[in-house]
């Protein structure tokens, strides 16, 4: 294992370089279209212009009831209730179909028990961290408990986030919890089989804290130092996925191997649960790209339709390449490359058209099909479901492609693969290595794995006290 880490840790290090160098590259605020030509009377008052420009809130602030935009509310009560769906119940069954008999109620467990602690975790501090001005690394404590966070019937005033200034901020606040829980969840499938459950809830705990609360930061509140250099990332490409695939190598490395790995067959128990899992997650990402308009505008519109196109050609570009490779189109090839093109269209689909999602969707379900086996089978570490393999390496695909294509016409904002890599550079190095500190504190003190014993018996036996018959 040592010698793997420094050959992982040195390709990290070789892959950030050329973000290290790079030129600071000013930030562009992505809005939904280009400013149309002024009119007369808007020249004639160009003070009155800045004026109203100053006023725009940059914090959490009340408004009047009227301002709030009943059809951008109820897209966004959906666009909720949709991503929590790609946690519990879809990415638990595309788990829990993929892990041996023996452990997948330990499996579904996991995705359900981190849906619970995270929703406390962002109530108490997370959302405040995440998405209050405070720092350029972290947000502030102005809404710890939610505290701030009111609606006055009486008065007609309810607060909202400077992030969506036409729902209410609680309906923003729930939206930004989902993005919160299924990211840790990922990084479950690297490390299935073989961690102990009171491990897996301080680390799920302590990482969504200490990682990804800050970057979520960076990235997407205004004042985040990613932002300010002009980060791109519409819906988590580097916020989700590569943070959650790298945490998940992060993981494979401090755990080792599952025992009997590349000795014993350890096929999937059910793909008929993978397949359903993986439509559910297809279906919710509709709410996670889509939804990250923060309206029910074109924008949301462009970015449900470069979803589904991406998704599409990365489902096939994975289903020829093993076709090609292996001779035979699998179950688990197609609903893998699905996802894979979903996690490349993520950081891109409000900033790209149709047809630049088809190029980015073949791209990620190739190229992920071969990180997932070729890539996987040479470095020799057990990423058990892949999570590196697809969430980490189809998310730098999609976040530098979004470099490459994003339309000015689209989004206002222009692309750009050197400040891109900035956000992906930064994203590997700070995920893996508070990650790997992490584990190893954890292990050092209760301890992350499993005996050989209870992981032969399987875990829903040794850890739950249930099977499934």
């Amino acid at each position: 294992m040592t010698k793997l880490f420094r050959v992982v840790v040195l390709g990290l290090l070789t892959f950030s370089i050329p973000a290290a160098w790079a030129d600071d590259a000013p930030a562009t605020a992505p809005s939904s279209a280009q400013a149309p030509a002024p009119t007369a009377a808007e020249s004639a008052a160009p003070a009155a212009a800045d004026a109203a420009a100053a006023a725009a809130p940059t914090e959490p602030t009340l408004i009047g009831t009227d301002k709030i935009n009943s059809g951008d509310t109820a897209w966004m009560l959906t666009s909720t209730a949709l991503v929590l769906l790609m946690t519990i119940p879809g990415l638990a069954l595309f788990y829990g179909g993929m892990v041996r008999k023996k452990n997948v109620l330990a499996t579904l467990m996991q995705s359900f028990a981190i849906t619970c602690v995270v929703t406390i975790l962002w109530w108490l501090i997370g959302y405040s961290w995440a998405f209050t001005p405070g720092s350029a690394y972290l947000g502030g404590a102005t809404r710890v408990l939610f505290n701030g966070m009111t609606i006055m019937k009486d008065a007609n005033k309810i607060t909202v986030s400077h992030l969506a200034l036409t729902i209410p901020e609680t309906v923003y606040a729930m939206f930004q919890l989902t993005f919160a829980i299924i990211t840790p969840a990922l990084i479950a499938g690297a490390f299935a089989d073989r961690m102990k459950f009171s491990a897996m809830l301080v680390f799920m705990s302590v990482w969504s804290l200490v990682v990804y609360c800050p970057i979520a930061h960076w990235v997407w509140e205004p004042s985040g130092w990613l932002a300010v250099k002009g980060v791109l990332d519409y819906a988590g490409g580097t916020v989700v996925h590569i943070n959650a695939g790298i945490a998940g190598l992060a993981s494979c490395l401090v755990l080792g191997k599952r025992v009997g790995y590349g000795k014993e067959a350890m096929a999937p128990h059910n793909l008929s649960l993978t397949l359903i899992g993986a439509s559910l997650l297809w279906v919710g990402w509709f709410g996670f790209n889509a939804g990250s308009a923060g309206a029910a505008d074109g924008r949301a519109g462009m970015a449900m339709a470069a979803t589904q196109i991406a998704t599409a050609a990365a489902a096939l570009g994975w289903m020829f390449a093993e076709w090609l490779v292996k001779g035979k189109p699998s179950v688990l090839g197609i609903a893998s490359g699905a996802v894979a093109g979903l996690v490349a269209i993520t950081p891109a689909s409000g900033f790209v058209g149709p047809t630049p999602a088809v190029i980015i969707g073949i791209v990620a379900g190739v190229v992920c099909f071969l990180a997932a086996t070729s890539l996987k089978s040479a470095l020799g570490y057990d990423d058990s479901l892949d999570a590196f393999g697809v969430h980490c390496i189809g998310g730098i695909i999609g976040a530098l492609l979004t470099g490459v294509f994003a339309s000015k016409e689209i989004s206002g904002a222009d692309g750009s693969v050197i400040t891109q890599l900035w956000g992906v550079g930064t994203t590997l190095i700070y995920g893996f290595v508070m990650s790997f500190i992490i584990l190893k504190v954890i292990d050092m003190t209760i301890g992350l794995r499993v005996t050989e014993e209870q992981e032969r018996e399987g875990l829903d036996i040794s850890l739950h006290g249930e099977r499934v018959e």
